[in-house]
Formats: structure tokens, C-alpha cells, sequence
């Protein structure tokens, strides 16, 4: 997405950011966290190096899981359990039939892992 821009010739420019290469993976911080009920995580699938197996006729980097656990380790939902390609995703969820308290989500790719916490207030 470009950045808006000012100008005094009587208008408003968008300008465009160059394509960039995605080049790691990535998991976000929800947001709102704290949350009642609904949160967003996002989180980055990179492109694959062209060197790679990945990179040669295949539009999937590869299978990809995020997942919410509660503070015993039980699995609460399963967000993302499929093959993804390279890019930025952001999903939206609803924590309804739980109670408040924390609450973590975790990203499986390949060898990446990372899980974060986050906190439900009702």
C-alpha cells in the first residue's frame, strides 16, 4: 500500500511502494490485545528463494498451521491448517465460548515456529 501525499498543485497522489521481496517469516501480535471477542493476528509466509524447490513452478511456500491453545496447552481452534503461498495474511476471529483469561496462538511452518500470547477480557 502507497503512502497519500500532499501536494500544492491541487491535488492528492498515491504514491506506490516498490514490490518487496518477502524474505522472512513473521507472526504479529494481535490486535486488540487485550480483546473481547474479537481479535485479528497477522502474520508473513516469505517467498521462497529461487535457489529452492519451492520456488520452481509452485505457487505454495508450503503447509501452515496457526492454532490457539489455552494457558494448559489444550487446543482451543485451528485458524490456518493448510498449504499457503508466499504473502501477508490477517485473520479475524471470535473467542466466544470461552472464558477470559490468556490465552496463545501459534504459527507452524516448515521449521519456523512462534507462538505469542494474548489475553481475553469479558
Amino acid at each position: 500500500m502507497g503512502d497519500v501525499l500532499r501536494t500544492n498543485t491541487g491535488g492528492v497522489t498515491d504514491v506506490e511502494d516498490e514490490p518487496t521481496q518477502l524474505t522472512e517469516f513473521k507472526l504479529e501480535q494481535n490486535y486488540p490485545n487485550p480483546f473481547n471477542p474479537v481479535t485479528s493476528i497477522r502474520y508473513t509466509i516469505p517467498t521462497p528463494p529461487s535457489s529452492s524447490p519451492l520456488a520452481k513452478g509452485r505457487n505454495e511456500v508450503g503447509f501452515v498451521s496457526l492454532k490457539v491453545y489455552d494457558i494448559l496447552g489444550n487446543e482451543i481452534a485451528t485458524l490456518v491448517d493448510e498449504e499457503k503461498a508466499a504473502g501477508v495474511y490477517n485473520i479475524q476471529f471470535t473467542m466466544n465460548n470461552v472464558s477470559s483469561g490468556i490465552y496463545f496462538y501459534q504459527l507452524k511452518a516448515g521449521s519456523y515456529l512462534e507462538t505469542k500470547k494474548m489475553i481475553l477480557i469479558k
